[in-house]
């Protein structure tokens, strides 16, 4: 049988390129009327199956419990790095002086999304910075005389030191979100125990307009 997808075929490929984009969309997870007559079996045709059954799900439910935690830290470090790059920027922005700040109340919002549980928010404040600081790239190419300043210089190394980290963090972040949207649809123990509890699919980090722009530009 030949393969049925040929790397070297001239067939159903974009020349043009495809500029792909992650869906903000979470799903959540059901099961069926043969899941729960799946259960209903092992108790009739022994206790023990059901027994048994039933502590898979008690550890599948202390491992998902265990998965948000870890999930929790995750983001948690994402958000470290975001204030520090906040700071970062802002002292940079005083340093160029052309009126670039930041609003007063992103201090609070990343104080707020440290909970971990809005990445709609988090991912709005990362791409809030990066808009900042591709404001602050445009001063110092308007002012060339302003990128020998030593604080600015180092201030800008920072920034992008930062960024690597964050791009790092929510690598590791977006490892384990795979890890939970592949396991909450893991039947039968896994799944059943993700339907009773109401999980959803989590949504992976999207990259800001602001980056995604930027990466389309001519650099050489």
């Amino acid at each position: 049988m030949a393969n049925q997808l040929d790397e070297l075929s001239t067939v159903d490929i974009r020349e043009e390129g495809l500029d792909t984009n992650v869906i903000a969309k979470k799903l959540p997870v059901k099961v069926g009327v043969g899941s729960k007559i799946f259960e209903v079996i092992l108790w009739i045709l022994a206790i023990i199956p059901g027994v048994i059954f039933l502590f898979k799900k008690i550890k599948a439910k202390n491992y998902f419990q265990q998965l948000e935690q870890r999930i929790q830290r995750n983001a948690s470090q994402i958000d470290n790095y975001l204030e520090q790059r906040v700071m970062v920027l802002q002292n940079c922005a005083r340093l160029v002086d052309k009126a670039i700040d930041l609003d007063k109340t992103t201090f609070e919002n990343i104080a707020k999304y440290r909970s971990g549980t809005d990445d709609e928010a988090r991912n709005a404040v990362s791409g809030q910075l990066d808009a900042v600081s591709n404001s602050i790239n445009v001063a110092l190419e308007n002012y060339p005389d302003l990128k020998a300043h030593d604080e600015i210089r180092d201030a800008m190394q920072q920034n992008m030191y930062l960024q690597r980290e964050i791009t790092a963090a929510r690598e590791l972040y977006n490892d384990t979100i795979n890890t939970w949207n592949r396991d909450i649809f893991a039947w039968p123990t896994k799944q059943i125990v993700a339907a009773k509890e109401g999980y959803t699919t989590r949504i992976p980090f999207i990259a800001s307009k602001e980056i995604k722009e930027k990466a389309k530009e001519v650099f050489f």
